[in-house]
């Protein structure tokens, strides 16, 4: 799939992973939908110019997703919607059972699964209807999903009960979705993100942010934001990669 010319949709797109591999699609000639719950997106939709369109959604609501797959279509005009590149989640720390003996509060247990587990299927399932009325490109695909994962899914530390379950979730739905998908000419993917520059590292002290780096093997630092665009944009030019969590993490085993 060319990304020149294409249109894609990109949740959690006002900052981060999101914000940077919308710059990336702009500056290779596609048009995008950038889509977030932050109003911070209107802003950076103007930024990259006539080839974006900013949508505020909640990736949980059928409704407001269904919208911002609807936007990203009409922007595609007759080639509709190629792809998307789902970036939107949340971070969660919460112990089973805390320094007091409560226990874990399973409110913030189900809100986090809801917006990084349900919410990825929610997109995944409205982005894939769009384009299954695609006609076949000229390599015969209709599209292109990317998911973002966490290597937390397979390294989940103390206190990641949550997060972990959610991002193995969206790993264990990569290869079904693509099986399934695999008859409409439309491929499924998922990135596993280590430790990246992005708003959620900021949430995490300095001095455990600093540890975090320390124990990549190579590079010995934090990703940067366009090494994981560059990778999604890999992702939709080859098609041969399909079904297929890849790790982007620099070597790192959480412990």
């Amino acid at each position: 799939m060319q990304v020149k010319e294409s249109t894609f949709l990109i949740t959690g797109a006002a900052s981060g992973l999101g914000a940077a591999t919308a710059e990336r699609l702009v500056a290779a000639g596609a048009r995008v939908v950038l889509c977030d719950l932050n109003d911070s997106v209107n802003a950076h939709a103007q930024h990259l110019g006539a080839s974006a369109r900013a949508i505020l959604a909640d990736i949980t609501s059928g409704e407001q997703m269904q919208q911002a797959v609807d936007a990203a279509v009409a922007l595609g005009g007759e080639r509709g919607l190629s792809g998307v590149v789902h970036c939107a989640g949340v971070v969660s720390v919460a112990k089973l059972v805390d320094r007091e003996g409560n226990p874990a509060d399973l409110e913030s247990y189900m809100k986090t699964i809801n917006i990084n587990l349900v919410g990825t299927f929610n997109v995944m399932r409205l982005a894939a209807a769009a384009m299954a009325k695609n006609v076949p490109n000229e390599s015969g695909e209709r599209g292109v999903i990317i998911n973002t994962a966490s290597i937390a899914a397979f390294d989940g530390q103390v206190g990641q009960c949550a997060y972990s379950a959610s991002k193995a979730g969206v790993v264990g739905m990569s290869l079904p979705a693509a099986r399934e998908l695999s008859r409409h000419a439309i491929r499924v993917m998922a990135i596993a993100p280590g430790v990246f520059e992005t708003p959620m590292m900021s949430e995490i002290p300095d001095e455990a942010a600093q540890a975090l780096a320390a124990a990549v093997p190579f590079p010995k630092r934090l990703g940067k934001p366009d090494e994981f665009a560059r990778l999604a944009e890999q992702i939709i030019t080859n098609p041969m990669l399909n079904g297929e969590v890849i790790r982007l993490d620099g070597g790192i085993r959480m412990q």
